[in-house]
């Protein structure tokens, strides 16, 4: 017997056609064949698509940025808690898919809402980080940009040209010490 696919599923398989193919990638009849399912199966989990593209791009949100910002505040130390996330964003480049997609997708309706919120959680997130470890506040957030810059240039030379980004730790270790520094 067949199990009924859930809402996850569905999600699931949304974000990584949309990794895969950008937004329009997140078309029921091809993510309905890739789980080995019927179209009804969406729409009976979902109204249309603009709802399942909706639905996946909350979980993206999720999952990418608030369970991050979750595990990262286990660290005690602020600095800590900085090397946690740049470990976390910067060594796994398979994240960063979605996260182009998206950033190619900008002008579309139901990107724009969620692009903007993610960016402003993670850079407002980043801000705090600085002000805890004793960047007064206007250095903090011209940090928390940089650093979230940065985060964005790597994610995108990870996927054009790979061999420029090969020693993940010495790029994490630089871009650690060049926001941090005091000098």
């Amino acid at each position: 017997m067949k199990r009924r696919l859930t809402k996850d599923d569905w999600t699931a398989v949304a974000l990584l056609a949309l990794a895969e193919h950008g937004v329009a990638g997140v078309a029921v009849e091809p993510l309905a064949a890739r789980l080995g399912a019927t179209k009804g199966s969406a729409y009976w989990h979902f109204p249309n698509r603009e709802a399942l593209l909706t639905a996946t791009l909350e979980r993206w949100e999720r999952e990418h940025t608030e369970a991050v910002i979750e595990r990262v505040a286990a660290e005690a130390a602020p600095l800590d808690r900085l090397r946690r996330l740049f470990r976390t964003v910067l060594e796994d480049g398979r994240d960063s898919a979605v996260e182009l997609a998206l950033l190619a997708a900008k002008d579309d309706p139901a990107v724009v809402p969620v692009l903007r919120r993610v960016t402003d959680r993670r850079v407002d997130y980043l801000e705090g980080l600085f002000r805890d470890i004793g960047f007064p506040a206007p250095t903090a957030r011209h940090r928390a940009v940089l650093a979230y810059s940065v985060y964005l240039g790597h994610a995108r030379l990870l996927t054009a040209a790979p061999h420029v980004v090969t020693a993940h730790r010495a790029l994490l270790d630089d871009t650690l010490a060049a926001v941090t520094s005091r000098g």
